[in-house]
Formats: C-alpha cells, structure tokens, sequence
C-alpha cells in the first residue's frame, strides 16, 4: 500500500506542480464538480482533475482527484467508488494511514471547520513533511453508501489560513 500511496502522492504533486503554472497568486474561489462521483465544492484557484487506480489495504479503486494549489497550499477531493458499503470502514482508515504516511506525519490535535456531509466520518489532521519542508495536513475523509471522498489541505502551517480552510471544508457537498 505504501507503494501505491507513494506513487500517488508523486503523481499528485506533479499535478499541482501543473496547476500551480496556471494559476493566480490571489484566492478565486470558483465552484468545482466532480467528473465521474458527483460533489461540488469551492477551490481557491482554476483545479485540475486525474483519476488513477490505488489499492485502500486490499481494497482496488479508481480515485478521482479535484485539486488547485495557490502558494503552497493544496486543496484537494478525491473520490471513488467501492463494490461494497460494507467496506467504507476499511477504506476510510486506509486512507486516513496513508494520508499521515505519506507526509511522514503524526496526528495533531485539531478540527476541521463544517459539519460532516457523509454516513461515516473520520477527521485528520496531522504535521510532518514533504519535499523536505515542514506541512500540516487537515482531512475529512467520509463515506456515503458505497462512495468514498477524502477532502483534504495540505501546505506549510503558516500558509493556511482558517478563513480559507472553512470555506473550502464548509463548501464541500457529496452528492
């Protein structure tokens, strides 16, 4: 899974490395849909979309990612579909591992601004690293019947701002 979720992130990255070129250094919020599992939510800036196949613990899927990245912080939704609603649980705590890995991270304590959109609910927010730098992690990764979504900021502490988290956390409706 490590593998997987590594390769992901480096495909994430890449992502916004992409959208960070076409994009403004001041918040415009827009609203985004998802493609292939319906959600909309608010990005701060014109978002770029991939799908790609991850394994959640044993669990195969193909994860939609939304995302749009301005001065270093991204803000991301993945979604993806699962054959089973028995499995969200297992998904959802995959995900939640995978997302603390793969920044090297460990929990912190905090909330998320919103209420929860979904059947099951599970909050993260977590500091470590990436690219070598310190960052801080703030997800919501929740599960309504069979579809799963991880909604997610990461970026430097110091760059995300609660205003920004709460519209974007705030925003965020599974359809």
């Amino acid at each position: 899974m490590r593998q997987i979720s590594a390769a992901f992130s480096v495909a994430l990255l890449a992502l916004f490395a992409c959208a960070l070129t076409a994009c403004s250094p001041k918040y415009n919020w827009r609203e985004a849909h998802g493609e292939k599992i319906q959600f909309t939510v608010l990005l701060p800036a014109k978002p770029a979309s991939f799908t790609r196949q991850i394994d959640l613990d044993g669990l195969p899927v193909s994860m939609t990612m939304t995302a749009a990245e301005i001065d270093g912080v991204t803000f991301a939704v993945g979604a993806a579909e699962l054959a089973d609603a028995a499995q969200t649980p297992k998904a959802l705590e995959a995900m939640r591992v995978a997302l603390i890995n793969n920044i090297g991270g460990a929990p912190v304590p905090a909330t998320i601004p919103g209420k929860p959109a979904g059947d099951r609910t599970v909050d993260v927010v977590a500091a470590g690293t990436a690219g070598g730098r310190p960052v801080r992690l703030m997800a919501r990764l929740l599960a309504r019947d069979k579809r799963i979504y991880q909604v997610l900021i990461v970026g430097p502490e110091k760059s995300i701002e609660a205003e920004h988290a709460e519209t974007f956390f705030t925003s965020f409706a599974p359809s």
